[in-house]
Formats: structure tokens, sequence, C-alpha cells
């Protein structure tokens, strides 16, 4: 199961979050989005677990909780087919 990080500090890099995993599950993967053009996080990352139960944890342990200074969101990550469009202009 996939598992969405929101509102992520700017220092907190892929090496950083499956660290902060690590107590809750195994991740199979932990990306952080990054800015094309400057390399900089976006503050929201992805990771990915190999049981739902460990990203059941993670979820119910991390979501809401302070991360220098940030409420972190942790949730499930939704498929791009299920993201809400973008409206037009």
């Amino acid at each position: 199961m996939k598992v969405y990080f929101g509102n992520l500090p700017r220092d907190i890099d892929d090496a950083k979050l499956g660290e902060i995993v690590k107590p809750y599950g195994a991740a199979t993967s932990a990306e952080v989005v990054k800015d094309r053009v400057t390399g900089a996080s976006k503050g929201f990352a992805f990771v990915e677990f190999a049981t739902d139960a460990e990203a059941q944890a993670t979820i119910t342990a991390l979501n809401g909780k302070d991360m220098n200074g940030h409420a972190v969101v942790v949730n499930e990550a939704k498929s791009k087919k299920d993201a809400p469009k973008a409206a037009a202009v």
C-alpha cells in the first residue's frame, strides 16, 4: 500500500523519511517529491509498504504529528485516476 505524507518540513529527504517510518513497518520505497529545477523538496512524499497493516500503523501513528513545527498529514495515497481534476480557468 502506498501512503501519502503532506506538509513535510523541507529538510526531510528520502533516507530520513525511511527512518521515520521504520518503527511502524518496513518501507519498500520512500520518495520525497522534489522541484525539477531547484531539486528542493515540495513538502510531500510517498512511502510504499509491503503490507496494508504496516501502512495503516504508520497512518495511525504519524497523521497529525508534529515534525519540526509542521503538523504532518499522513493518509492512503490516491491513484491519479481518483485525483480531482483541476478546474478549467
